[in-house]
């Protein structure tokens, strides 16, 4: 595996030619299930949206960073809270609610080497805070996103902008 020098310029173009949606259409309906399952309003599209931001810093994809990051500037969230996304255990911008699911993305998408990845007690301490249908709702965030990363990470688009901008 090649490496690129930590010095060297990303290109602002993506790595692939055409937009994945142009190439399996199909993927515009998925996007649309999911973004609807999401938005069933059970979950607050504000908790959400931080839920996916930080799936997007776990798995250091910047365009997914940069796209969380926009949607919460959009819904009037403040730099501290959306900055804070990163060490968010040790931020007190967020609430409880917030802090669950912020805890159970981390425990779903970071490797465990000491036993299971979300065990019964987290799940316990999230269910507190979210009834069965937000808790699928939250499951479903964090999945979509884990489902777009390998999109992002191997189409590679342009941070800043969407799928469906000219690919030149």
């Amino acid at each position: 595996m090649s490496t690129r020098s930590i010095t060297t310029e990303v290109p602002l173009r993506p790595r692939m030619s055409q937009d994945p949606v142009a190439l399996v259409p199909e993927l515009a309906e998925v996007s649309a299930a999911l973004f609807k399952a999401t938005g069933n309003r059970s979950v607050p599209r504000t908790t959400i949206s931080l839920v996916q931001l930080r799936a997007g810093q776990l798995a250091g994809s910047t365009y997914l960073t940069v796209l969380h990051t926009g949607f919460l500037r959009k819904a009037g969230e403040s730099e501290e809270r959306i900055t804070s996304v990163a060490s968010w255990q040790d931020s007190p911008y967020f609430t409880a609610p917030e802090r669950a699911a912020l805890a159970l993305t981390d425990a779903a998408l970071r490797p465990n080497p000491h036993g299971e990845r979300v065990p019964d007690a987290l799940y316990a301490e999230v269910a507190e805070h979210y009834g069965e249908k937000e808790l699928t709702t939250l499951m479903i965030a964090i999945g979509q996103v884990n489902f777009f990363t390998a999109i992002a990470l191997i189409a590679k688009p342009v941070p800043g902008r969407s799928f469906t901008d000219p690919w030149a």
